[in-house]
């Protein structure tokens, strides 16, 4: 068990040096899909945003991006609508954090947090399925109220109440959890093992790695 630890300490500590070496999102083979990243409220106007990389309000301290915008590849942004419109029989909607991310952010996001959070982040020497635009930060809105709904953790939470199998918190928090995650999973999304907000859309793998800045992304 020692020397697994010790293994796995080592691990860490050399992906974080060629990750901190890295100026540009990994070199990758193969044939993918056309990049075709769609503003999410250019499709339904009904998404709520809370974009908190475009503000201080986020892990880091510090705004990450200067625009409060989020896209998908035009599939995943597509079952993303259709999961919202799902929801709204029920009195929901999906308020969004966070889509696309270029990689810059990713290697910063890795850069910073601590090497016993790491799970909680993406290594960008293999790059994030928010670098491909296929993987959407996202929870609940009550449609009367405006108001976001109780989770078991916050988002962006490093801690065990990020994870969707989480048994703590209040039987509301858990069905609420619950419901996004059927929801999303029903439309072509699975949630991230450690995150309850996570959701990666089927097929991500045939997308490339993007660093597009948002201002460059019409």
């Amino acid at each position: 068990m020692l020397l697994k630890k010790i293994t796995l300490g080592v691990f860490t500590f050399l992906t974080c040096i060629i990750a901190r070496g890295q100026t540009q999102p990994p070199v990758e083979k193969g044939d993918f899909y056309p990049t075709d990243l769609v503003e999410l409220i250019r499709l339904d106007t009904s998404l709520v945003l809370d974009i908190r990389y475009a503000t201080a309000a986020n892990f880091t301290g510090r705004p990450v991006y200067t625009q409060a915008r989020a896209f998908l590849q035009r599939p995943a942004a597509e079952a993303l609508v259709q999961a919202n419109a799902a929801l709204k029989p029920l009195g929901y909607g999906i308020v969004v954090f966070d889509g696309y991310r270029p990689w810059r952010v990713t290697k910063t996001f890795w850069e910073i947090t601590p090497p016993d959070k790491k799970q909680f982040v993406a290594n960008p020497a293999q790059g994030s399925r928010h670098n491909r635009g296929c993987a959407v930060d996202v929870s609940l809105v009550n449609l009367v109220t405006g108001k976001q709904v109780p989770m078991p953790g916050a988002y962006d939470e490093m801690t065990e109440r990020s994870y969707p199998d989480y048994t703590g918190g209040t039987p509301e928090q858990r069905a609420n959890r619950d419901l996004l995650r059927k929801v999303m999973e029903a439309h072509g999304f699975t949630v991230y093992r450690y995150e309850w907000w996570h959701f990666d859309y089927q097929g991500w793998q045939h997308y490339r790695l993007l660093d597009i800045p948002f201002e460059e992304i019409e």
